[in-house]
């Protein structure tokens, strides 16, 4: 898996939230767990494979918001108390 948090600035309450939300959803049919935080001015979510940053990049642009920066990284589930 891969986790993929990307920077946004401009939300300011939880419909802008949802709007990433469903910006990323529509954009990476494949994402899992997709949250976005107005407070830490982030979203993120994960995949079984490398997302194109530059086309979601587009996709939140032009829902109105401004991507700031995108980074992925391995992800693994943790397990029961952090154990594997």
């Amino acid at each position: 898996m891969i986790k993929t948090t990307m920077k946004i600035d401009g939300m300011m309450c939880g419909m802008c939230e949802a709007h990433i939300c469903d910006a990323i959803r529509k954009a990476v049919p494949s994402a899992k767990k997709v949250s976005a935080s107005r407070s830490k001015k982030e979203a993120s979510f994960l995949t079984d494979a490398a997302v194109d940053s530059d086309s979601l990049k587009a996709v939140i642009d032009a829902t109105g918001y401004t991507c700031l920066g995108i980074e992925s990284a391995p992800y693994e589930k943790k397990g029961l108390f952090g154990w594997k």
